[in-house]
């Protein structure tokens, strides 16, 4: 592997680790700016545009996310795509939700962002599945070109 390619891998897997460390503290900010402009987020069923992280951070449950090293491929100079596997713990019952996140990654001006992320659970019936609706809290997409 050439050194500009370690130089990318090491440039997303910060990008990764700022988006962990963003939700683990409650930082939207921090989260919103790991994502391309018009960068989505797939869980439970939806869909969500950047538009749309402000309030879906906000009713999401409070915890540490926990996430492994990225399994990284590229798909030319200003694509790539990979998986990261997640542990979260929430903080009010040390409850845990396990599974992985599918991710595409595009090179912009201000560096590699996050173009999408998707959320995929590991059940403990062994089901694998991208979600299903539980929260009351959690909000409905914003309908917008992204989504």
């Amino acid at each position: 592997m050439d050194s500009s390619r370690i130089a990318d891998i090491i440039e997303i897997e910060q990008l990764l680790a700022r988006y962990a460390v963003g939700m683990t503290k409650d930082d939207v900010d921090g989260v919103v700016a790991v994502f391309a402009p018009d960068g989505t987020y797939s869980a439970f069923g939806e869909r969500y545009g950047v538009a749309d992280f402000p309030e879906l951070v906000a009713a999401a449950p409070k915890g540490l996310f926990s996430v492994g090293t990225p399994a990284i491929t590229f798909d030319g100079d200003a694509s790539a795509r990979g998986e990261q596997p997640l542990c979260f713990v929430a903080q009010h019952d040390h409850a845990m939700r396990i599974g992985w996140y599918t991710d595409t990654y595009t090179r912009t001006p201000d560096g590699w962002r996050l173009q999408t992320r998707a959320m995929t659970f590991l059940r403990r019936s062994g089901a694998r599945d991208s979600g299903r609706p539980h929260d009351p809290l959690r909000p409905e997409p914003k309908r917008t070109s992204a989504n």
